[in-house]
């Protein structure tokens, strides 16, 4: 989960990292009162979860409580990169004398933790990465030993920052860690990390990404999430506790296990591109446990998405047995019924695995006229593709 500025700056703050007085608003009109708390003047900034935002005007200096007002009137609605701003922070202004860089993040290439740094800071880093390679210093980090006082100086250094300062930067590189690791991030990082003209180092802007596979033991978490932004399919899939993600397409797709299911959506892709190029609407991964419940939940959502036309059902049994999964989908059809909901998309449903033959008899059995069955995944597949185009 990506955070807004605002949200990575209370992290930040929340964690002893050197920022700057800031508060979020809403409306033009609310900057009046937040600039005077400041002192008079203020940075306004649009919130969105983009870069580029200054480049695009999305950064605005206000001289006075009147002017931050006009200025934040011209940021709210502002459409920066496809994202429109609901929410601009006033910040603190500051000297600035210098800029710099630093992040942590996870390194899945050489499966470890990597620090990055450079006096080139204020700039998109991939810039100073492909210009300047030398400019950024990479230093991996050991997730047992972490960033003792002797890494933050190595990396400090590595970076080549001012000698007067090295000890300052190390401070802040040690409390950035503790961000990282305590907030389960996989990406903390300051651009620009300043230096202002009393020679103090603040964090002047951050962008942290959460790890949601840690939202079981980070509860407060749950508040940092834009829910207004938020695709209400995945929404309503994740009050059910589904891993679901909304794609672009018009073949529904239910599997078990999240290695089929991303097989089932190359193989479906590659089936379309013969029938009017449909596409997968989603990705679904009900697990190992496919219940009646867990079928109907994952029917229901898929089948309230309007852009689906057909839905494939793969599945291979394993510790879930295909009959249980056929019975699933059988009673999960009848579920929906009960409930009133309108199941008029045909569904191709593949078993293969343990009890198969037993699973397609359920089904056979069953004769519901919108299930049809497909032996092999490539055949049903292509059945699915066929459907939806239709």
């Amino acid at each position: 989960m990506d955070l807004f500025e605002y949200q990575a700056r209370d992290l930040f703050a929340k964690h002893d990292v050197p920022v700057l007085a800031g508060e979020v608003i809403e409306t033009s009109e609310a900057a009046r009162e937040v600039t005077e708390r400041l002192g008079g003047r203020a940075v306004v900034k649009a919130q969105v979860k983009t870069g580029g935002r200054g480049k695009a005007g999305g950064v605005k200096l206000a001289s006075d409580p009147a002017d931050a007002v006009e200025k934040a009137g011209q940021i709210l609605g502002m459409d920066i990169k496809g994202h429109t701003v609901h929410k601009v922070m006033l910040a603190q202004t500051a000297d600035i004398q210098e800029e710099y860089y630093v992040s942590f993040l996870l390194d899945r290439t050489n499966r470890t933790f990597l620090a990055m740094a450079s006096v080139e800071g204020g700039v998109e880093i991939e810039e100073v990465a492909a210009t300047k390679p030398e400019a950024l210093a990479k230093i991996p980090v050991d997730a047992i030993e972490g960033v003792t006082e002797a890494k933050a100086r190595e990396i400090a250094e590595a970076a080549k920052f001012p000698a007067e300062l090295v000890d300052q930067i190390s401070n802040v590189l040690i409390k950035l860690w503790d961000v990282f690791v305590k907030e389960d991030a996989l990406l903390v990082e300051v651009n620009p990390l300043v230096k202002t003209a009393e020679g103090k180092v603040i964090a002047l802007d951050g962008k942290v990404s959460l790890d949601a596979n840690a939202d079981f033991r980070q509860p407060e978490h749950e508040a940092l999430e834009d829910k207004a932004a938020a695709n209400p399919l995945e929404a309503a899939a994740k009050a059910k506790n589904l891993n679901y993600v909304k794609l672009d397409g018009q073949v529904g797709i239910i599997g078990n296990g999240a290695g089929l299911v991303m097989s089932t959506l190359d193989v479906v892709a590659y089936a379309g591109e013969a029938h009017s190029n449909v596409k997968p609407a989603n990705f679904l991964d009900i697990g190992g446990g496919a219940s009646a419940e867990v079928m109907a939940n994952g029917l229901e959502i898929i089948l309230g998405d309007p852009d689906v036309k057909s839905v494939f059902v793969n599945v291979f049994g394993g510790i879930t047995a295909c009959d249980a999964v056929a019975n699933g989908i059988v009673q999960a059809l009848e579920l929906l019924k009960s409930k009133g909901e309108d199941v008029s998309k045909p569904l191709v449903v593949r078993l293969d695995g343990n009890n198969a033959e037993l699973g397609r008899k359920i089904l056979t059995d069953a004769a519901h006229p919108l299930v049809q069955q497909v032996d092999t995944m490539d055949g049903a597949a292509d059945k699915a593709a066929e459907l939806a185009a239709k």
